[in-house]
């Protein structure tokens, strides 16, 4: 008996079939795969009552208030000095649904800036602190260059994640800080260890949280140790395995000025200023407000 002859339809239906399935089988070959971390806390924007008021114990962000953490690192060159002065503006930026504080963080090494980043935090209703993104900034020879690692919980598949647990505790499951795979940026953090002292040259601290934190794709860094103190927030920063070898020590902590926190406020601007000139995800943001009222302004 001849063999029986498949019609064209049916052909038609075959490699169509095919073609679907090949489409599903390349797309989800581009899906990033899931992190190894989660948050503490599925995230929702309606867990954010007082979003800009951050007085997590462990991580507190007192608008005006500047850290000045003093040491070295090996971006290339060596060990060199190195120092971060990070400063909690008065301007807010609605991210992701949540209105967060902007943090302003430069890194200077050997005296020179080197990185210049907006950062975006809030705090939930059970107290845990979250990164909703970062907008850093590289430079040259103390010159803007680029600013390649961009990302904003909520655009381009990102996902923020916990600077900061509201009660951190030992045993506590290892938590996210931040996904964005568009640009391979991972961190996973855990509790490590309750020091009982820790002196640094801005004062002594009892009963400091270790942190360690990693970055899953990056497993040849190692990790970071931080020591945070209560009221306070992070005192140090030492390196476990990581090639730069970075480590620091709050060496001071100031409430600005008026006047000095409206030029923090006015060098954050600039950077969101550029960002929108330079970064598409960040294009796709609302821009930052300022204080309803300006300190030192009538009214103020």
């Amino acid at each position: 008996m001849p063999g029986k002859r498949v019609r064209p339809a049916v052909l038609i239906v075959f490699f169509a079939s095919l073609l679907v399935f090949a489409n599903s089988v390349a797309a989800s070959a581009d899906e990033p795969e899931k992190p190894p971390c989660n948050p503490v806390a599925p995230f929702s924007a309606f867990n954010f009552s007082s979003p800009t008021k951050v007085d997590n114990q462990w991580n507190p962000l007192v608008p005006g208030t500047q850290f000045t953490l003093n040491g070295v690192a090996d971006r290339g060159g060596g060990l060199l000095p190195h120092k971060v002065v990070t400063t909690v503006t008065d301007l807010t930026k609605v991210v992701d649904g949540v209105r967060a504080v902007v943090i302003l963080e430069k890194d200077l090494n050997k005296g020179e800036i080197q990185e210049a980043e907006l950062r975006f935090e809030a705090q939930d209703n059970d107290g845990n602190t979250w990164n909703l993104g970062e907008y850093p900034e590289e430079y040259e020879n103390g010159k803007f260059d680029a600013a390649p690692d961009v990302w904003l919980a909520g655009l381009a598949d990102a996902q923020p994640g916990n600077s900061m647990l509201g009660n951190p505790q030992l045993g506590t499951p290892e938590y996210l800080q931040g996904w964005a795979p568009e640009i391979e940026f991972l961190d996973c953090a855990a509790v490590s260890e309750m020091q009982p002292r820790t002196c640094v040259p801005a004062g002594c601290y009892q009963n400091v949280l270790v942190v360690n934190e990693r970055s899953p794709l990056e497993p040849e860094s190692g990790y970071q140790r931080k020591f945070y103190a209560r009221e306070v927030g992070n005192i140090h920063v030492t390196a476990v395995d990581d090639p730069e070898g970075e480590t620091l020590v709050l060496t001071k902590v100031a409430q600005l000025s008026p006047e000095d926190l409206a030029k923090a406020r006015g060098q954050a601007l600039e950077l969101e200023k550029r960002a929108y000139k330079v970064n598409r995800v960040y294009r796709q943001t609302q821009p930052a407000d300022p204080p309803a009222v300006v300190p030192g302004s009538l009214g103020g």
